[in-house]
Parts: C-alpha cells; sequence; structure tokens
C-alpha cells in the first residue's frame, strides 16, 4: 500500500549527512522524492543507506541546461530540500527567491549547523560543534572527564534532519491551505537546543547541576545508568519510578534497607553505584536478561550494532530489515492504514527520472 505521504513531490539536492536522512525519511513515508547530484560525486553515492528509496538525477549545476531543468521540476514540486552552506544554492541560480518566483506554494528547507545568519553562519563544522554551542554536549560523558560524542545522533539526526522533515511537512500543510511557500529554516543549533527542552526546565526549576554524573539522567543516579556484567558486556537499568524501582532491588534480592529507601538521596548516588556495580559483576549479561528482562524493572541488555538485529522483540517488530545487501533499519513510525516502506536502491536513467516527475497534472495552484 502507498505511504501518508503519496503525491508529495520533493527535490532533494544531494549532500552530506541530515539533508539526505530527511529525505529517506519522506521516500520511506511514500513521498517521490528525487535526488539531484553532480556527475561521479562519490560523497552522495547512492549505495548509502540513507539515499535508499529514490532515484539520483545526475546534473552539473555549472551549466545553464542544468538549472533550467531543476526550474522546470520545480513548477510541480512541493518541496524543495538543500544542506549547504548559506549562499551556494543562490550562486546556483537556484536560491529561495528564484524558485518561489516559479512556485510561489514551494516549502524551499534549508538545513545547516548554524543556520541562514548569526556571527557563525559562514563556519565549516559538523554535529559535535553545533551541539556543543547548545549545552546538549556538556552534560554528556563521565565526571572528571572531556564530554563524549553521542555519536552524530543529537545534531545530524534528531536536531537536524528530523526538524527539517517535521518543518518542511508544517509548511507543506499550510501552504495547501494558503496557497504561499516559504522558507524552512532548520539549524542544528536551534534543533539541538530544543531537544534539550526539558532538561533547562530542570534547570530552571534546580533540579539540574552543571557537573556530569550528578543528576539522574546523566549517570549520576545509580538506578539510571549502564551496569558491566562479569563477562564484560552491558546492561541498561532505567529504574526510576519508586514501584519500578522497588521490583529492581526485589528481582536482585537486595535487602538493603538504605539502598531502598533512599533512591533519591543525590548525596548517597556514588556510594549506591558502587554496590550495584559490584552486584551486576556478579553474573553475565545473559544471566541478567534471564532475570530482569520483559518485567517492570526497567531493564535492558545493552546490544552491538549485529546484536540489535537479532533480538527477539526487534525480530518480532521487523524493526531491521535487508535490502540491497545491508541490513537496516526499517521505515518508522508505523501507520494502520497507509504504511510507509524502507526501500532499496532506486536506478533508472535520466529520461525515466523526469518522464515520471512531469507525467500527470501538477497540484492546482
Amino acid at each position: 500500500m502507498p505511504g501518508p505521504l503519496q503525491g508529495l513531490k520533493v527535490i532533494e539536492m544531494a549532500g552530506l549527512g541530515p539533508a539526505p536522512f530527511c529525505a529517506m525519511l519522506l521516500a520511506d513515508m511514500g513521498a517521490q522524492v528525487v535526488r539531484i547530484a553532480r556527475p561521479n560525486d562519490a560523497s552522495v553515492a547512492p549505495e548509502g543507506v540513507t539515499a535508499r528509496g529514490r532515484p539520483t538525477l545526475a546534473l552539473d549545476l555549472r551549466q545553464p541546461e542544468a538549472v533550467g531543468t531543476v526550474l522546470r521540476m520545480i513548477e510541480s514540486a512541493d518541496a524543495l530540500i538543500e544542506g549547504f552552506r548559506p549562499g551556494v544554492m543562490e550562486r546556483l541560480g537556484l536560491g529561495p527567491d528564484v524558485c518561489l518566483a516559479r512556485r510561489p506554494q514551494l516549502v524551499y528547507g534549508r538545513m545547516t549547523g548554524w543556520g541562514q545568519h548569526g556571527p557563525l553562519a559562514q563556519a565549516a563544522g559538523h554535529d559535535i560543534n553545533y551541539i556543543a554551542l547548545t549545552g546538549a554536549l556538556h552534560a554528556i560523558g563521565r565526571a572528571g572527564e572531556p564530554p563524549v560524542p553521542p555519536l552524530n545522533l543529537v545534531g545530524d539526526f534528531g536536531g537536524g534532519a528530523m526538524m527539517l522533515a517535521f518543518g518542511v511537512l508544517a509548511a507543506v500543510i499550510e501552504a495547501r491551505g494558503s496557497g504561499k511557500g516559504q522558507v524552512v529554516d532548520a539549524a542544528m543549533t536551534d534543533g539541538a537546543a530544543l531537544l534539550s527542552a526539558m532538561l533547562y526546565g530542570f534547570r530552571g526549576n534546580g533540579r539540574w547541576g552543571l557537573g556530569r554524573e550528578q543528576n539522574m539522567l546523566d549517570g549520576g543516579a545509580h538506578f539510571y545508568r549502564c551496569y558491566e556484567c562479569a563477562d564484560g558486556k552491558s546492561v541498561a537499568i532505567g529504574a526510576i519510578e519508586p514501584q519500578f524501582y522497588a521490583l529492581l532491588l526485589e528481582k536482585c534480592g537486595i535487602a538493603d534497607p538504605e539502598l531502598a529507601q533512599l533512591q533519591n538521596d543525590a548525596k548517597r548516588w556514588p556510594e549506591f553505584r558502587e554496590k550495584l556495580a559490584a552486584l551486576f559483576r556478579t553474573k553475565t549479561r545473559d544471566e541478567w536478561c534471564a532475570l530482569l528482562e520483559g518485567t517492570d524493572a526497567c531493564f535492558a541488555p545493552v546490544l552491538d550494532w549485529d546484536e540489535a538485529p537479532r533480538h527477539p522483540h526487534n525480530v518480532a517488530r521487523d524493526t531491521f530489515v535487508q535490502l540491497d545487501g545491508v541490513l537496516q533499519p526499517a521505515a518508522a513510525p508505523r501507520f494502520s492504514r497507509t504504511p510507509g516502506e524502507a526501500r532499496g536502491r532506486v536506478t533508472a536513467s535520466a529520461d525515466d527520472i523526469l518522464g515520471r516527475w512531469f507525467e500527470g497534472p501538477s497540484r492546482p495552484e
């Protein structure tokens, strides 16, 4: 069945990181997405997982006829997304003013690290730099050590690609009512800051300190952190609520009254962490799974990239799929009537791509 975004037409200016992931999300949900890439550009090779589900149209945008092709495509597009530094699209002759003149209903999604304006707008950077500016990176890691990069999940994908997808779809909905498009300025600094809203709330009411491993969600609390097991593997504990915490202690055979009664005494957390660390080192990860997994103790094994797809829960939900010889995450979220679908590499000639794009009437003005 077609996904919930069937009929949405999106032009993706191929690049790296969050913009391709945003386009992948839209394509997974049934949007008709065409990637426009420079010929023989290895940096945006179509075999990458985030390039799945849509064809790549090779165009040399230094050539006027190639720019003209994109402008003709824009005349029937709902959205365009790009992830270049501010000014690059303008220099190509494809800036928002030009594109919106061709298609007043167009949603023009712009993905950058620092945003379209501000003192850092033209500076180079990566995920780690963007989240450093928001406070998020400072909060992650061990006490007394430098912060630990949370891969590139917070800036590139959570604060970047998903915010861009949200912004583009919100603007498309508005444009279908107003008949007017607009520019969506998605900055990873803005998005990562927004992801931290709850933590800023905690900080504002005195419930979050600036030091690492002294707060409930940063590994400071003995009931919300990872522990090493006898086999060197790890488990994750998240027993915040008192009833779940009590069950954790019961399942683990802990009869320590202080541990039971002083759960939220932050001054005792370092001591309690040591007690639980010693306990979890007495069994292997699989032994702890047999005892705790599936209960309300808020427990999970910490799985690596190879183990996660084989876990029975992920298998039951088809969380991972095999496409083009690569095991990768399936489309999400799930829809009861119009499910999305992760589709593999799409290869097509330029004539086929453009023929499909231009077939049928454009969306009414």
